[in-house]
């Protein structure tokens, strides 16, 4: 596959996205909303973070910061080390965003249009949007599609549409909101391949999702929200690992014999089913797996796996955890970062 943004290598700094302190409250005729509570965080050029939390978390609520479409009461975006507040139209330059209930898309123009209008909007010459349009279209499979309005398209089509609009001016930061909602699942596939391939690129991708084995499959890092403040940061395969059990499944090839209870009688070895058993490995020297199979010897087996928590149980762990601390400070990995010129506050 063509390159998408054609950007080449970045340094650290260069195209890196730096939410620092963010905060916003929301005055109601009830009362204040504390939407947002100093929430930081970094994407790398080239990385892939999953920004995850139940709704009313906050997530919407950064993500527009984020975007520029909301002024923060505390806090700075940066973009390469620039400030999204100081340099405002700079800024968003760099920025491509496609976000879940907006509308990104003017559905009584054909697909080309809509494309050529954004790249005119990003101040991009007609030929040279003309050509980037045709370029992604043919990328995401809609080259047949140019003339046809919006409105007549799948759901599917019109997010790879709202994807080629975001890309249209190759940014070096893509904000992506629930991209693959309800699409079938060739359409899903297709996008998840093109926020890849972004990323080997070396885009910084800001995912939020609620769909967990995408956010999984696609993230590098992981940040957790409730409440308005991050509960929990890190890579995602660190974070699996964290959550994940010191247990052995072992699953036979047929049901176990009678007697398999009495044979590992004094081992941490449970019997769950007809043909499984799980070895707690809380307590192991190395050897406890050894014993075990020794006293199944020769049962026949089929496999043996350890327990590998998924990004769906550790969000559910995470947030019940985190419940109990809404309105009291958070564990947050992220060392707080103090605001600097050009940013915003209170």
């Amino acid at each position: 596959m063509a390159g998408i943004n054609g950007t080449g290598p970045r340094t650290a700094e260069a195209g890196a996205l730096q939410v620092e302190n963010l905060s916003k409250v929301f005055k109601t005729r009830t009362g204040a909303i504390r939407a947002v509570q100093g929430v930081s965080f970094r994407v790398a050029p080239g990385e892939v973070l999953a920004f995850l939390g139940p709704n009313g978390a906050g997530k919407t609520t950064t993500i527009k910061m984020t975007a520029g479409l909301v002024r923060p009461d505390a806090g700075d975006v940066r973009v390469g080390g620039v400030s999204l507040y100081a340099r405002h139209d700079a800024v968003t330059a760099q920025l491509g965003a496609v976000l879940e209930g907006s509308r990104n898309l003017y559905w009584r123009l054909t697909v080309r249009e809509n494309l050529e209008y954004w790249g005119a909007m990003r101040r991009m010459p007609i030929r040279a949007a003309r050509r980037r349009a045709d370029e992604l279209l043919e990328l995401v499979g809609l080259a047949d599609r140019a003339r046809n309005t919006v409105q007549t398209l799948s759901r599917g089509m019109q997010q790879k549409v709202a994807l080629c609009q975001a890309l249209m001016h190759r940014p070096h930061v893509l904000l992506l909101d629930e991209p693959t909602l309800g699409l079938d699942f060739e359409s899903g596939e297709g996008i998840k391949r093109v926020v890849r391939q972004l990323a080997q690129e070396g885009t910084a991708v800001l995912l939020t999702t609620h769909q967990l084995d995408v956010a999984q499959e696609l993230s590098d890092r992981v940040a957790m929200i409730r409440g308005g403040r991050l509960v929990l940061e890190g890579a995602t395969a660190d974070v699996l690992t964290r959550y994940s059990q010191p247990v052995l499944t072992v699953v036979a090839a047929t049901p176990w014999p009678t007697d398999v209870a009495a044979r590992l009688m004094g081992l941490p070895a449970v019997v769950t089913g007809t043909d499984t058993l799980t070895v707690d490995l809380t307590d192991d020297q190395g050897s406890t797996l050894y014993r075990v199979l020794e006293r199944l010897n020769p049962h026949p087996l089929v496999k043996i796996e350890r327990h590998q928590a998924d990004l769906a149980q550790v969000f559910q762990e995470v947030m019940g955890e985190a419940a109990g601390q809404i309105g009291e400070a958070a564990s947050v990995a992220l060392p707080a970062v103090p605001a600097r010129e050009g940013a915003v506050t209170s």
